[in-house]
């Protein structure tokens, strides 16, 4: 039988007992076969589900020998009978009550010998499902991610335009205006010399939305950025991206409010209660030694500079001199860990930078362990009574320098809450705000927290334009999901002065700031409202929705942690006559 116009009547995962009797025709990939006799079985997959197709004595000869020719993955058309499985049921799988009787059956297309099975139970690298993606994509639980992902993304468009957003789609070639990571760069053939940046956020081009009176954008945003990559990070992900005008912070919080909402209910998943929590960046990190707290963990740290001085630990000594933190955390219960245990703490904290961690089990009888001989005296019970140890606890406490300190603590935190199982509940969100404008690095460049568009807060801004640059607060705004920060946003500046002045703030030389964002401060001459706007990187909250290990579970076709893609062997050479045209000379690539 040829190809007709009506390739199936049925998918394999729509046929139920309602079908019985009834004459199909379907489409599929072969998934197994399996011969007993004179019967013999093969289980027909398509993207809807598996269907088991049946041969027996009644059937025609020709019929019953092209089922035994079929091999895995076969791409085949079939025509037959549904007919109830009687007491053979399958209850596992949907269409289990039914199975159909071919009557007709064309190949339309061999399949060689697979780098592996088509099975869920997968044990291959990582590399090489990658490289056979599309037969990756095969497997229903793989599947199942772009499902939920398009089923998500549709919530989304469906949220957004509810409230009266416009999706503007903004482009992808546009020039080079640094925003911490690295660009990815494309050479202008018809202008040599000259070259286009690949956007890391359309950042600048919502604000001009703003400027040119949208009201309300978002945008599902490819994004790029040339940076090294992590379980939680591709050189090209995918963001929700979003602004407002004449809005304060509470009215686009709302707005993400209702749209996680929405989207817990699209996926049959609990929605969380809104309003969110909301939390200071002061207090999150003087509680959690982090801006991305998991409030499902109880355990929070407990600075001790007024209180380490007095034991006579030249560590704790030398650390305070200097400006740095000596603060602790106290585990409840955690003197019952082994000293394999404790030294697993110990490494975390030595995995994060610090030199290492300081620790005593609290006894009835007193401390014990490395810190224990410094707190014999009264000294030593007021700082055990500064971190509200009782008898049964694990007292850590990490000094060092403050960026090192805060980074160890952290994980320090989140080993000792996983040794206890204390991570329980249910998912937990929290707004970070009031972010510090500027940060410093250990070589005391300054930088921004978010970006240099973000405003400050307004009792913050004559400190700023007195040249002051610490203590300066922003108007930013995280997102944080257990632990895991989904997305930022702030109230941008909108007047030229005060975004000069940002500038200003962060080292850019007038010439730099009008070769990089004349354009912006052009159009903030002409009537810029007020405007405030917020992303959320889909890929990472797609993985933590779904259960994922990667955000890698959750892109189609995604990257290698040395960005390369296993399916096409991109980044390759590409032929000298193009680069000939681009007025470029190829070195040869590394190994």
């Amino acid at each position: 039988m040829s190809g007709s116009a009506t390739w199936r009547s049925h998918h394999c995962g729509d046929l139920r007992a309602q079908h019985a009797g009834e004459s199909v025709r379907l489409c599929g990939w072969v998934a197994n076969r399996r011969d007993h006799g004179g019967v013999s079985f093969v289980d027909l997959r398509d993207r809807y589900g598996l269907i088991q197709l049946i041969t027996d004595e009644d059937c025609a000869t020709e019929v019953r020998e092209a089922l035994l020719r079929l091999h895995p993955e076969y791409v085949i058309q079939v025509e037959g009978t549904v007919r109830l499985r009687g007491g053979n049921v399958n209850p596992d799988r949907k269409t289990g009550e039914v199975e159909v009787v071919v009557t007709s059956i064309q190949v339309l297309n061999r399949a060689d010998r697979l780098p592996f099975e088509i099975q869920e139970d997968l044990d291959v690298p990582e590399d090489l499902r990658f490289q056979y993606r599309y037969l990756d994509l095969r497997r229903p639980s793989v599947f199942k991610n772009f499902e939920l992902r398009s089923l998500a993304n549709l919530a989304i468009r469906q949220s957004m335009h509810a409230e009266g957003f416009i999706e503007v789609e903004t482009p992808l070639l546009t020039r080079s205006t640094p925003e911490g990571a690295r660009d990815y760069l494309v050479p202008s053939r018809v202008r040599p010399g000259a070259w286009y940046a690949l956007p890391q956020s359309p950042q600048l081009f919502k604000q001009l939305s703003m400027v040119g009176g949208v009201d309300k954008y978002y945008q599902i945003a490819r994004c790029l950025r040339d940076e090294d990559l992590r379980s939680d990070r591709q050189p090209e992900f995918t963001q929700l991206d979003m602004e407002m005008s004449f809005v304060e912070e509470d009215e686009v919080l709302a707005v993400i409010e209702g749209l996680m909402g929405n989207l817990y209910e699209a996926l049959d998943a609990e929605a969380p209660s809104a309003p969110f929590e909301r939390m200071t960046w002061e207090e999150s990190v003087r509680r959690f030694s982090t801006d991305k707290p998991d409030l499902r963990n109880p355990l929070e740290v407990t600075e001790l500079a007024e209180v380490a001085g007095d034991l006579g630990f030249v560590v704790y000594d030398g650390v305070l001199e200097k400006g740095g933190w000596v603060r602790g955390i106290t585990l409840p219960g955690g003197a019952g860990l082994s000293r394999k245990q404790i030294d697993s703490i110990e490494q975390a904290a030595k995995d994060a930078g610090a030199g290492g961690a300081a620790w005593c089990k609290v006894g009835e009888e007193g401390p014990t362990g490395p810190l224990s001989r410094f707190l014999k005296e009264a000294s030593g019970q007021t700082f055990l009574d500064a971190l509200g140890a009782q008898a049964g606890d694990l007292v850590v406490t990490i000094a060092d320098r403050p960026r090192r300190a805060m980074v160890a603590l952290d994980a320090v935190r989140r080993k000792m809450a996983s040794l206890m199982d204390l991570v329980q509940g249910p998912d937990r969100l929290v707004w970070i705000t009031e972010f510090p404008l500027f940060e410093e690095d250990d070589e005391g460049k300054v930088f921004p927290a978010h970006h240099p568009f973000t405003a400050p807060v307004t009792e913050d801004i004559p400190a700023l334009q007195a040249g002051q640059k610490s203590g300066i607060r922003s108007r930013a705004y995280d997102l944080v999901l257990n632990g895991v920060e989904l997305g930022s946003g702030s109230v941008r500046i909108h007047d030229k002065v005060l975004q000069e002045s940002v500038f200003s703030a962060l080292g850019l030389a007038p010439e730099i700031v009008k070769d990089r964002f004349q354009f912006l401060l052009e159009a903030f001459r002409f009537g810029a409202p007020p405007h405030a706007g917020f992303a959320i990187g889909l890929d990472r909250l797609y993985a933590l929705m779904f259960g994922a290990d990667s955000i890698r579970d959750v892109i189609a076709f995604p990257k290698t942690s040395t960005a390369t893609c296993p399916l096409t062997q991109a980044p390759a050479p590409v032929d000298s006559s193009q680069l000939t045209d681009l007025g470029l000379q190829a070195t040869e690539p590394s190994n």
